[in-house]
């Protein structure tokens, strides 16, 4: 078997999986993040869903002039051999970052959360060049904010999140700026990395879990890139089985 054939077949395997039903516990964990979600004021889920939003807005904006130019030539495996070098250097960048900001205390462990989504949002910028896609184009950038919200989300979130990503050509047509649901996007980000970015500001411990769960994140979030953009690469070079 052939690099690309086994990249399809592992994309078929991911596609499944991003279309299981959520299991009892995810549906149980679902409603205890939402009992604790309704008991902040509605003001306080306005202050944080603007201030990701604002926050995502800005790196998205600035980092499109400091990414690479697409890369327009090369195979699915020169492509995906350098997408995995440019993970593996963020991710020991985001594990660095981690273990300073969890050895540095209550403070310095908040700072933590603004620095680890830039490294996030300027991974999936590098990725997206590399598979030959031109972020400075608004429907890319709205395309990483939906692989982000896959990464990082609950299953019942992530089936209707990957529906989009696989019918991305209507999907750009009815999403733009305005109507993206940001609220959803900050709350389901913020349910996911909780429990882990908590003990990170756990004195003694903070530095070893931060390191890790940052590493752990973005290895993540690469991995759900990869598969996300290989729906894209084989939906232009062969076509791909109706798994939706």
């Amino acid at each position: 078997m052939n690099y690309s054939q086994q990249a399809l077949t592992d994309l078929h395997a991911w596609q499944r999986q991003m279309q299981q039903k959520p299991t009892l516990l995810n549906r149980v964990t679902r409603r205890v993040q939402a009992r604790l979600n309704a008991l902040l004021p509605e003001k306080v889920h306005v202050a944080i869903t603007v201030a990701i939003q604002k926050m995502v807005q800005g790196v998205l904006f600035s980092s499109t002039h400091t990414t690479q130019k697409p890369v327009l030539e090369g195979t699915l495996q020169e492509r995906e051999e350098r997408v995995r070098a440019r993970i593996r250097a963020y991710r020991n960048t985001a594990a660095v970052e981690g273990g300073v900001t969890g050895a540095g205390g209550f403070l310095l462990g908040l700072a933590d959360f603004p620095l680890l989504l830039g490294i996030k949002l300027k991974l999936l910028f590098d990725i997206a060049a590399l598979y030959g896609h031109d972020v400075r184009q608004f429907p890319e950038r709205l395309y990483l904010l939906h692989i982000f919200q896959l990464a990082f989300s609950s299953q019942h979130t992530r089936r209707e999140t990957y529906h989009q990503l696989a019918d991305w050509p209507a999907t750009q047509q009815q999403v733009t700026a305005e109507s993206f649901d940001w609220r959803t996007f900050q709350q389901e980000y913020r349910d996911y990395i909780d429990l882990a970015k908590l003990a990170q500001l756990v004195p003694v411990i903070g530095a070893a879990v931060g390191a890790v769960a940052n590493y752990r994140l973005l290895e993540q979030l690469g991995e759900t890139a990869i598969m996300c953009y290989r729906l894209r690469w084989f939906a232009e070079h062969q076509p791909l089985p109706e798994l939706r």
